[in-house]
Order: C-alpha cells, then structure tokens, then sequence
C-alpha cells in the first residue's frame, strides 16, 4: 500500500506490451507510488477504456500511463474520457520501428492533450507521472527531489572519475 493519496493507472493495448511497461512498474514501486496495470485496447474494447477512464479519478487514480503501438488510440481514447493528465508511452512494433505509435501518440486534436514520452520510454512516463503526484503530495515531492540530487550527485562522481583518467594521462 502506498503512503501516498492517488494512484497510477497503467493501460497497455496489448500484453505483449508488459516488457516496455516494466521500468515504470519498478519506477513506481521505488517510490512507493501505488499503481494498477489493465489491458485495454482503443479498438476492440473501446467501452472498457472509455468506461475505466470516466471512472478513473472517483477509483483513486491521479495520472493514467497509456502504453500502445502501431496506431497508438489509446492514450487519446483514454484522454477523451477523463479530467486526468494522460502520458502515452508509443510501443516500438515491428512496423515502421515505433514512428507510427510515436507520430499517433503525439498528434493528438486540440482538447485533448496526452502528454508522450519516447518510444518505449516508461520509465520517463512515470518519473512524469510522479512529478504530477507530487504538485499535491509535499512527501513524494521531497523524494522526488531526492531522487535528482542523487542522480546529479552521480554525475559529479563520473565527472570527477574523469578528470582523474584524463590526469593520469596528461600527467
């Protein structure tokens, strides 16, 4: 269970979607951000998502992560349907190496915003999702905020490590 007050809702068009969607799975776990994650597809359950996302925000849902390829509906179905922020993750499919779910997922109509990360890019969307959790919730802020000092912290060490090899061959 998690501390904090809303939850994340992950919608996959596909199961075969699962290995794309499993960084924002252990994202969310690392910051104890509780999560649920359906299949549900833009074209042949389209009363299902439509029915979820009306129903999101009154289920404890803060933020719905839509992960779809190809023509990539779902992320726009589930925005159509909802007052909730939508970040679509377009899937890399064997067809036109994701461009198409990427293309579809970011040209949405005006209205209907669904903010996109890159292609296959989950963990992205979740950190994104995180960051929204966190306009209302001041303790997932505060680990948000964490969780950046550690990675710049990360980056000074490789710097440093660095400087060290480049002095060494200099030297």
């Amino acid at each position: 269970m998690s501390v904090f007050s809303r939850k994340v809702a992950i919608i996959m068009g596909s199961d075969s979607d699962l290995p794309v969607v499993k960084p924002a799975i252990t994202t969310l776990k690392d910051f104890g951000v509780e999560y649920e994650v359906r299949v549900m597809s833009a074209h042949r359950t389209p009363d299902a998502a439509a029915e979820f996302s009306k129903n999101a925000k009154a289920n404890g849902f803060g933020v719905i992560i839509a992960a779809a390829g190809k023509a990539a509906h779902l992320g726009g179905v589930l925005a159509a349907h909802t007052v909730l922020p939508v970040i679509g993750i377009p899937v890399k499919s064997s067809t036109l190496d994701g461009l198409d779910a990427l293309l579809a997922t970011v040209q949405m109509p005006s209205g209907i915003p669904v903010a996109t990360v890159a292609i296959d890019g989950s963990a992205n969307a979740a950190l994104l999702a995180i960051q929204m959790l966190a306009l209302s919730d001041e303790d997932l802020s505060e680990k948000f905020a964490a969780y950046k000092k550690s990675m710049a912290e990360g980056v000074a060490k490789k710097d440093a490590a660095l400087q060290e090899k480049l002095n060494q061959i200099e030297g």
